[in-house]
């Protein structure tokens, strides 16, 4: 696994949340995929792609910087700031999140196997 084909995996992940693109979303979430909220809640792949498919979730905005990507194995961590705006369910989501992602490859697919998001600002 290279660094240049999850920083590529991650641009397309961001764009398909940016666009709220369901179907680039259900191909690179993994069907047991967990994912830690800022509140603490945890979701599922099919959690996230209803905030999509029903409209609650739209973002506005999305700039990515201080990636960091370390491959151990067959995996791959990252960790990404990204300056968000947008809404979900008519609640404003503004600001500055943290994001940790894990990447593993399943016949020749990257997908996102887990991850967690904080609030810096």
């Amino acid at each position: 696994m290279e660094k240049d084909l999850i920083v590529n995996a991650e641009i397309e992940l961001l764009t398909a949340v940016k666009n709220a693109d369901v179907s680039v979303l259900e191909q690179i979430l993994h069907d047991d995929l967990l994912f830690n909220l800022p509140d603490g809640q945890t979701i599922t792949k099919e959690f996230d792609l209803n905030s999509y498919r029903s409209g609650k979730m739209k973002i506005d905005s999305l700039e990515a910087s201080d990636q960091i990507v370390n491959i151990i194995d067959n995996l791959a961590v990252v960790t990404v700031s990204v300056s968000l705006n947008g809404t979900y369910d008519n609640n404003p989501i503004n600001g500055v999140f943290k994001y940790i992602r894990v990447w593993k490859q399943f016949d020749g697919h990257l997908k996102v196997i887990a991850g967690s998001c904080v609030q810096l600002v």
